[in-house]
């Protein structure tokens, strides 16, 4: 049988581009930055064992820059060639020392140009998955770095927010890729514990198609309910796992900036009749004595006309 052989070069750049994809969630299984912006070319086809053989390669600089890096997914196994290639501006370097890593460990490389070193690797397992590294040491050093990782998985970034009583619904996707089965995960205090619809049937219900997508639906939501579930996808070559969160509220909660406006409304309208009251009596009180007055000046008055009549019979 035939396997395609495909070559993806990588250019210093077009290193960071930064990618137009929509993030819904928390990738666990993502080591480094991806590089989205890159010049594939279709090559030749060649009988590999039926495995898929691919060609990855990032073009250097010659001189000094921050190392480079390239996210590789896997989700099967692979027939991969790794490269690096000094651009041919700086061809003329001489007496470069070229060294390959998986970590600290040296992988035996090949020259395949006089300005191009490679490894070929068979990924059959999550083994040989990790972080490789080449290193052109010169006057300057120069290096790059392949990470080889199983699929991202999406999930929801922000905290997905219900009510107790409600339902709701959590999605996890795994773009371009199918995984064998999913998973989901609640956590409880340390541990994962996974979920079981079948027999939880009245509180959870788990949809698994399309493949590349699964939903969770929890029913009858909780207080219990609120924190952090996991959705986990299987491939040939491992796991990766997304993460969400679940906020459960209470119908008081939207409740309580309503009640707060209720009790200023009440606490203004009982100041505004106490006042009045107190007013209204200061008014009365006010009335009272004018009117006390007023008798009393009568009073004063026919008192005074009494003692002038008086005065004048003695008089005569």
């Amino acid at each position: 049988s035939e396997a395609m052989t495909t070559t993806r070069t990588v250019n210093w750049k077009t290193q960071g581009s930064p990618s137009d994809h929509l993030t819904l969630g928390d990738n666990v299984s993502t080591p480094g930055p991806d590089l989205t912006t890159q010049e594939f070319k279709q090559a030749t086809k060649e009988n590999v064992s039926n495995l898929t053989f691919v060609e990855y390669e990032i073009l250097l600089p010659g001189v000094s820059a921050t190392s480079m890096e390239k996210n590789i997914t896997l989700d099967s196994a692979t027939r991969i060639e790794l490269s690096c290639r000094l651009d041919n501006k700086y061809s003329h370097l001489k007496s470069l020392q070229v060294t390959w890593k998986r970590g600290n460990e040296t992988i035996r490389h090949i020259n395949k140009t006089e300005n191009s070193w490679s490894i070929q690797l068979r990924i059959l397992d999550n083994s040989k998955l990790g972080s490789y590294t080449c290193t052109l040491k010169g006057e300057e050093e120069i290096s790059a770095m392949f990470h080889l990782q199983v699929p991202k998985i999406e999930g929801k970034e922000k905290p997905l927010v219900s009510y107790e009583g409600d339902s709701t619904i959590m999605i996890c996707k795994s773009f371009g890729y199918t995984p064998i089965t999913w998973t989901w995960y609640v956590t409880n205090g340390s541990e994962q514990i996974a979920i079981n619809d079948s027999l939880l049937a009245e509180k959870y219900v788990i949809n698994r198609v399309p493949a590349n997508v699964t939903h969770l639906k929890i029913l009858k939501l909780t207080k219990e309910d609120d924190g952090v579930y996991w959705c986990e996808a299987a491939f040939e070559l491992g796991k990766s796992k997304g993460k969400l969160k679940l906020k459960v509220l209470s119908f008081m909660v939207p409740l309580k900036p309503f009640l707060a406006i209720v009790a200023e409304v009440v606490i203004l309208v009982t100041i505004v009749f106490l006042y009045e009251m107190y007013s209204k009596k200061k008014e009365k009180r006010a009335g009272d004595e004018k009117e006390f007055d007023q008798v009393e000046q009568l009073k004063s008055e026919e008192s005074n006309g009494l003692e002038n009549s008086s005065a004048r019979h003695r008089k005569i």
